[in-house]
């Protein structure tokens, strides 16, 4: 019986080695991890179309346009403040990015922070003084691509009697045909940070925060300007 057993035990050995197949092979392992990793890599993301603004000059809207701009209040809160546009140009340059522009004027009486004694703080001497200088104003002086529909866009921004530029990074939202207006419009989102102190409204700072961040959105409307759609151009003209 031992004999018996002795002659089965190498036997079922030899059909275990046989049902695991083959022996790994390192160097094909090694061979086959890159292409094995690169499968299950996730698909880089589409790179962002170009948004392509029809040329000329936009008047933006001051019904859609909002600058928001917010400060740490002794560290312990983060108040903010919201002004508008009483008027504003882009003139955009499809050929040559860098020759477009914009300018807007902001009126400091009408800033904004849901709490009239603070509103009127913020209007006073110790502050805008608004009475004086009741507008404040940016002047564009340089733009420059920096990726899909992104920009810097540097200029001049003019509080009470200080001018200083300043730097926004500014987002293309979209351009096209407005579906009520009827015209070419075109939108843009920015920020930057600033520091109030460089514009003489630098009461309680530094326990106030000197740094200011601003949010802006704006859109506008190019007057006269073809219609993008090649189609719905030659439908008018067919109805006309």
């Amino acid at each position: 019986m031992n004999k018996i057993r002795t002659l089965l035990l190498p036997l079922a050995i030899a059909a275990a080695v046989a049902a695991c197949g083959k022996q790994p092979d390192p160097a094909a392992e090694a061979a086959a991890a890159p292409a094995a990793e690169a499968a299950a890599a996730p698909a880089e993301a589409p790179a962002a179309e170009a948004i392509k603004p029809v040329a000329g000059t936009y008047q933006l809207d001051p019904s859609h346009t909002d600058v928001l701009v917010q400060w740490t209040h002794f560290g312990f809160s983060q108040p903010s403040a919201q002004f508008g546009i009483s008027e504003g140009t882009l003139t955009w340059n499809a050929d040559d990015v860098s020759k477009s522009s914009v300018q807007v004027t902001i009126p400091v009486t009408a800033i904004d922070t849901f709490v009239d004694k603070l509103d009127e703080h913020l209007k006073s001497g110790d502050f805008f003084d608004a009475a004086k200088f009741p507008t404040a104003t940016f002047k564009s002086t340089s733009v420059a691509t920096a990726g899909p529909n992104k920009f810097t866009v540097t200029g001049d921004l003019t509080i009470k009697d200080v001018t200083k530029p300043v730097t926004l990074d500014v987002t293309l939202n979209g351009a096209g045909e407005h579906p009520m207006l009827k015209k070419q419009a075109i939108g843009f989102s920015a920020t930057a940070t600033i520091k109030r102190t460089d514009f003489g409204v630098g009461a309680y700072a530094p326990n106030v925060s000197d740094d200011v961040q601003l949010r802006i959105t704006t859109e506008g409307t190019l007057a006269d300007a073809p219609v993008a759609d090649a189609a719905a151009a030659d439908a008018a003209a067919t109805k006309g």
